[in-house]
């Protein structure tokens, strides 16, 4: 007998294109473990009231590899049922929660605005069970981002634990990197506060942003790579110049590691 989906439905809110910035980063950053699977499977956990985030994570997933299959997981089971037209060649709908009820163990579980409304407190355990269902080198990705998708910040994690934080933004949109902190995932929204790693990060990352005001006549993009360059003087950063153009910067785990943790 197949067991009870484990988790809560979300509230649902989608919009497409609302992920296309966690998507660019995870092409890029899976797009070797894809390629190099026999059966390459990613998870759209919680895609939400419309299938649209599940979709375009398919077609984003195969500018990378091409045999990308793609499963969405709702807990809702009506929203299961009315994403069924819109399964084809290499997508299905599928209704479960964080026990990811599939056969094969997916290279990817993307987990996007789904730990938002659970405690603090349960974030390691979800972690630990989604973990769990990765293939060997596969890869959970768990973040929030805004509802147009201007703001994103999310973990990465391996079947070890969890690796990296990466922020990424429009950054027409941006007044100051600390802007980001009201899309911090759950593992990190309440720890925003001083003498917390993530809170001194935004806050020296504020004031690199701030020293390289100069570089806005160049235009923002400037301005942020002269600002990432710049706080990585005293953070680990761990990507170059090509991810930074895209608005983004990347920090391992544990220099951002909530104290007690």
């Amino acid at each position: 007998m197949r067991q009870r989906p484990i988790g809560t439905a979300t509230r649902g809110t989608t919009h497409p294109n609302r992920l296309r910035r966690m998507d660019r980063w995870i092409a890029d950053a899976q797009g070797p473990a894809l390629r190099r699977a026999d059966a390459p499977v990613a998870v759209d956990l919680g895609y939400g009231a419309a299938p649209w985030t599940a979709v375009e994570l398919l077609d984003r997933l195969r500018t990378a590899e091409p045999r990308t299959a793609v499963a969405g997981i709702e807990i809702d089971p009506e929203r299961v049922a009315d994403a069924q037209p819109y399964a084809r060649e290499g997508l299905t709908f599928v209704h479960g929660g964080f026990e990811v009820p599939l056969d094969t163990p997916p290279l990817l579980i993307r987990a996007a605005n789904v730990l938002r409304q659970y405690d603090e407190d349960r974030v390691a355990e979800v972690w630990a069970r989604l973990r769990a269902r990765l293939a060997p080198d596969g890869l959970l990705v768990e973040g929030t981002c805004d509802e147009i998708g201007r703001r994103h910040v999310w973990v990465a994690l391996g079947p070890e634990g969890p690796r990296t934080v990466t922020f990424a933004t429009r950054l027409g949109s941006l007044e100051r990197p600390s802007d980001l902190a009201e899309r911090l995932p759950k593992a990190l929204i309440h720890r925003n506060v001083p003498g917390e790693p993530v809170h001194a990060f935004l806050r020296d990352f504020d004031r690199a942003w701030a020293t390289a005001s100069p570089y806005a006549s160049l235009g923002a993009r400037q301005r942020w790579i002269a600002a990432v360059r710049a706080v990585s003087a005293d953070w680990p950063v761990a990507d170059g110049v090509r991810r930074w153009r895209q608005g983004e910067i990347t920090v391992p785990w544990d220099a951002l590691r909530p104290n007690g943790h």
